[in-house]
């Protein structure tokens, strides 16, 4: 470390000047020395005769914890001016590199997760801005992103992208503060028709032949935050969502007033058939339904109350309906409870009560736009610490949605999306054993902390069983007062059934289950250290394990594609 800090006092500084550092730019990054034993104070970084972007800031004066960066590339060859609130002095650990400190050992990190994504430094919540560009065969995840701590601030769009929702490229944050706000939660669709104007069309030669296709515009809609008010802005990028735009015309919609309250955030845009597009919004005591024709201009129809925050409304097909093209519509907001009912383009009318398929961890989640129009994929953000890491969060698995028939209606069931098994090679299958025979085979396993474990039990009891890791429950269900997980659950097929289907993954410290074929999912963090050394084992009451299948992480696996 000694090495480190005698290197980063040769900065390329032209001059140094109170709390402000003129710099030279000639490398990829610039590297900040964080420690929390630090006060945050506000950093500026001016360039081109304007300010690019401010943030705060926990400056080490002496030992990181950790380093953060910023990709400071298109301005390579100019020079930047830092100004910084705190010590002057701070600001001559800044250092440039065309890598950063610690990027040599990122991901190998001792509580990194393996197969759930998680950023390279800083903090992340709600995924934002889901969407699949077919042109490209991509998958895009943005994210709430603070690349300057471990701890929420300073909100931009993270971004990553991927061909198979599982391993992820994390590319430079997308959107940064501006002068309207901090980058709050929203959405994202590809501009196939060109309503908003923003595509360039293709290029032909004179034969009519293209010879350059057509530039379809990635849209996001995201929610501008600052301590007055929250408003709804757009951008657009040309270049795969590597590059922004924002609209001239931000904000696109602006309703603080009207609802008289600070609460109006995190649009979901989607095409409603073939004849507008629809915006959900949340504002104060439920969501909004807006509509436009050309993306820009929007227009309040209806509003429904009971939800809050990151609205979520999508179609499924009805497994009781007349036809096969029959559909049930699906709200929801960030906790997870959901309504069924029926969408006209303008007003969502429920069929059901408020009900819940999920628990834990899971917050605020959001499916993929642009996908087959039967498919409906969501990945929520796992509200999951991770002490004294430079990183923070994380993203759960990618789960499809489905409605299926039950006797007290269609319910809406869960499921991680078919190619996660391929993550995992299967090690074990049986069944028809005591619980005392299952935890002897499950000794062996007591060191892989990857793993999945898919089992059905039978309870010969109405009490209770549970999944324990080294002391700690991974699944724990009452019957007696039908607790799963201390939220209420009955099976929604067969309500008073003795079996229940458990099927566990485990990444380190995380946790998700899903139980009986996804009626109900819920995530988890484990504590570290572990209350004990034991490994896994089955409690309960004479449970009979019906099914038992384990299966191992493959060598090598990780969600990172570098």
């Amino acid at each position: 470390m000694r090495k480190i800090l005698l290197t980063l006092m040769l900065l390329s500084t032209v001059s140094l000047n109170a709390a402000d550092m003129k710099m030279k730019i000639s490398k990829r990054y610039l590297c900040f020395p964080v420690s929390h034993q630090s006060e945050r104070r506000m950093m500026r970084l001016i360039a081109d005769g304007r300010e690019q972007c401010h943030f705060v800031i926990r400056l080490a004066q002496g030992e990181p914890d950790y380093w953060v960066f910023r990709d400071v590339n298109e301005w390579k060859g100019k020079v930047v001016t830092l100004s910084y609130d705190g010590d002057k002095e701070a600001l001559q650990l800044i250092s440039q590199g065309d890598t950063w400190p610690g990027q040599d050992s990122v991901y190998a990190e001792s509580l990194r997760p393996r197969y759930h994504f998680t950023t390279q430094r800083g903090w992340i919540n709600d995924p934002n801005g889901l969407v699949y560009d077919r042109t490209r065969g991509e998958y895009h995840l943005f994210y709430q992103h603070n690349p300057y701590e471990r701890e929420w601030e300073n909100m931009h769009w993270g971004h990553a992208v991927s061909t198979d929702m599982l391993h992820w490229k994390e590319l430079p944050d997308a959107l940064h503060p501006d002068s309207i706000g901090t980058m709050f939660s929203g959405s994202a669709l590809m501009d196939y028709d060109n309503a908003a104007g923003f595509n360039i069309p293709a290029r032909k030669d004179k034969h009519g032949r293209i010879i350059e296709p057509e530039q379809v515009a990635m849209i996001v809609y995201y929610t501008a935050d600052s301590p007055k008010a929250e408003r709804q802005c757009m951008a657009y990028s040309l270049d795969g969502g590597r590059t922004f735009t924002k609209y001239s015309g931000n904000p696109v919609i602006d309703s603080h007033k009207e609802w008289d309250s600070h609460d109006t955030r995190d649009p979901k845009i989607f095409k409603y058939a073939d004849n507008h597009y629809v915006l959900v919004l949340n504002e104060r005591d439920g969501n909004t339904i807006y509509r436009s024709s050309d993306l820009k201009t929007w227009q309040a129809v209806s509003h429904i109350t009971g939800f809050w925050e990151c609205p979520e409304l999508f179609p499924l097909n009805n497994p009781q309906g007349n036809n096969p093209t029959d559909s049930l519509w699906v709200m929801w907001g960030a906790s997870g409870t959901y309504m069924l009912g029926h969408f006209d383009g303008e007003t969502f009318t429920p069929s059901s009560p408020k009900q819940i398929n999920s628990g834990g961890t899971a917050y605020a989640a959001q499916c993929f736009n642009c996908l087959d129009s039967s498919e409906r994929i969501k990945i929520a953000w796992g509200r999951i610490s991770f002490p004294n890491m430079p990183f923070n969060g994380c993203m759960l698995l990618p789960q499809r949605q489905a409605l299926r028939s039950t006797p007290s209606g269609p319910r809406l069931y869960s499921r991680p999306i078919e190619s996660a098994q391929k993550l995992f090679t299967q090690v074990y299958e049986g069944g028809n054993m005591s619980m005392h025979e299952a935890n002897q085979l499950l000794q062996q396993y007591a060191d892989d902390d990857a793993l999945r474990i898919h089992a059905t039990l039978h309870l010969t009891y109405a009490t209770d069983v549970s999944l324990h890791y080294r002391g700690q429950p991974l699944f724990a269900y009452d019957m007696n007062s039908n607790r799963l997980q201390g939220d209420f659950y009955v099976n929604p097929w067969q309500p008073g059934a003795m079996d229940i289907d458990l099927d566990v993954f485990i990444d380190g410290t995380i946790v998700e289950g899903f139980v009986d074929e996804g009626a109900f999912s819920y995530s988890l963090q484990l504590s570290t250290p572990p209350r004990e050394q034991r490994g896994y084992e089955f409690r309960g009451n004479s449970i009979e394990i019906k099914r038992l299948q384990i299966y191992r992480l493959r060598e090598g696996e990780s969600c990172r594609v570098k």
